[in-house]
């Protein structure tokens, strides 16, 4: 006892664990699906804000350059870019507040506003583009400071030829801080946003769990053999759904439960009955004064209670058989006139002892059918055996066959008490007993419908209260592929 216990707290701290782990999981996806989302966001929205503040500088210092290109054109194109430079000339590109860098032809520096001339020619690709006749501009870093830094320029023409460029530069240095204050802004809110998402997400998590930890609960309950358990049921959806199959499903536990506890007790009435017939009349015939008349009724009696108990116990070993599914059938080509004939002459005395009308419908030629002998005489005499139970003397009982293309229908008819609404659809359930004296333990239309799905058909009910019942066992009428 104390293992099963410690068994059933592992279990439960299982399943508890388990529990957290998948409330994790969700809030886990959850949180990384949001965090992706940011990344991806926060990345393509830094990387067009740099473009833009890079653009406006670009805009700008090219604007100034303009000005400037277009003074020199107008005012000092006459003279050569040296003597403007020894003169002094800085009028054309004063107004900006960038450095200036004039280039020659041959890519050297002839004036720069630091005074630092490099000692080499400039490879930029912003004065490549300008001394091809157009606009350019270039990023690098400064090999003094490190900064990064934005060269602009544009070609100086005198009499339509180029004669140099103009080249400003300017410090990329406020655009990457107003750039880092951003990103760091994205981040904090990125992180404003993940700690909202986590509370968000562990409820959501919490709502999605709840209803999966109460029917682990109510399962653990139905499994210590408890099913007056009801689930409760939280939500319209998948989880709501298996929340009903779980209440459901105890449900017909309980009343299959009921079921097998009433056949169990409906079979040891049924067994105790020729039982103590059979005991008594061994205790009257063990008597040495009985007489000889009486010994041959009681070894009469004890023979028929045998042959009662027998036909039983057959019953209960074909239902084993059938509920494990270690029937087989033996199929072969049945004659249907021979298994009517047989079938008369099982039930003729019966009708003349219990003064009932036993009608077998045969013709010339009925014609055969594929299936197995044994098992065919064993419904027959099923159903027909619940016929006369159900049929007061005086009653009409009979069996015929119907046959189309495919299908050979046996009908068994009779017009006695016939079945409720409320049962006739319970009454093929295994251990389903009815209500009145005359039902008994409850297997053999459970059994009967088993053949008839053995052998691809089906046994239909017809019934109502009062005017008879109709029973109709169908089968294919050809060889079974």
């Amino acid at each position: 006892m104390g293992q099963r216990i410690g068994k059933q707290h592992h279990r439960k701290k299982t399943i508890r664990i388990f529990g957290k782990s998948l409330k994790s999981r969700l809030a886990i996806s959850y949180l990384f699906i949001i965090l992706l989302t940011m990344v991806i966001t926060d990345m393509a929205l830094a990387s067009i804000l740099q473009s833009y503040f890079r653009s406006n500088v670009r805009e700008s210092l090219d604007n100034q350059l303009s000005i400037a290109v277009g003074t020199y054109e107008r005012y000092y194109a006459d003279d050569t870019l040296e003597e403007n430079i020894a003169n002094d000339e800085d009028a054309f590109w004063r107004q900006s507040t960038a450095l200036v860098q004039i280039i020659s032809l041959n890519r050297e520096v002839l004036l720069d506003s630091t005074g630092n001339l490099p000692a080499t020619p400039l490879l930029d690709e912003d004065i490549t583009i300008a001394l091809e006749g157009r606009s350019g501009s270039s990023i690098f870093i400064s090999p003094q400071s490190g900064e990064r830094l934005m060269a602009v320029s544009r070609p100086l023409i005198s009499n339509d030829e180029i004669v140099g460029v103009l080249r400003f530069i300017t410090s990329l240095k406020g655009v990457e801080q107003t750039m880092r204050i951003i990103i760091l802004n994205f981040v904090l809110f990125g992180l404003g946003i993940l700690v909202i998402s986590g509370v968000i997400s562990n409820l959501l998590g919490r709502r999605v769990i709840r209803p999966i930890e109460e029917l682990t609960k109510t399962a653990e309950i139905m499994a210590t053999g408890n099913y007056n358990v009801v689930n409760q049921k939280f939500h319209e959806d998948e989880v709501g759904k298996l929340s009903d199959t779980l209440n459901h499903m105890a449900s017909e536990i309980k009343k299959k439960e009921q079921l097998k506890n009433d056949f169990i007790s409906s079979v040891s009435h049924e067994l105790r009955t020729p039982l103590t017939a059979i005991k008594g009349w061994a205790v009257t015939i063990k008597d040495p004064a009985t007489d000889r008349e009486m010994l041959e009724q009681g070894l009469g009696i004890i023979s028929e209670e045998a042959d009662r108990l027998k036909d039983m116990v057959d019953e209960l070993l074909d239902f084993s058989k059938f509920v494990s599914g270690k029937i087989g059938l033996e199929l072969q080509t049945v004659d249907i006139r021979e298994l009517f004939d047989f079938i008369q002459t099982h039930f003729d005395d019966r009708a003349k002892r219990e003064s009932k009308d036993f009608q077998v419908k045969t013709s010339e030629n009925m014609g055969t059918v594929y299936a197995d002998m044994n098992r065919l005489k064993q419904v027959f005499i099923n159903l027909l055996d619940n016929a006369f139970k159900f049929t007061e003397a005086g009653g009409t009982i009979s069996i015929s066959m119907e046959r189309d293309r495919k299908m050979v229908d046996f009908i068994v008819e009779d017009n006695g008490s016939g079945i409720s609404e409320e049962d006739i659809h319970k009454v093929k359930e295994k251990f389903f007993k009815g209500k009145t004296s005359r039902s008994t333990n409850g297997i053999g239309l459970s059994i009967c419908d088993e053949i008839a799905l053995l052998h691809g058909g089906e046994l239909i009910i017809a019934s109502q209260v009062g005017l008879g019942t109709r029973v109709t066992f169908r089968i294919p009428q050809g060889e079974l592929r």
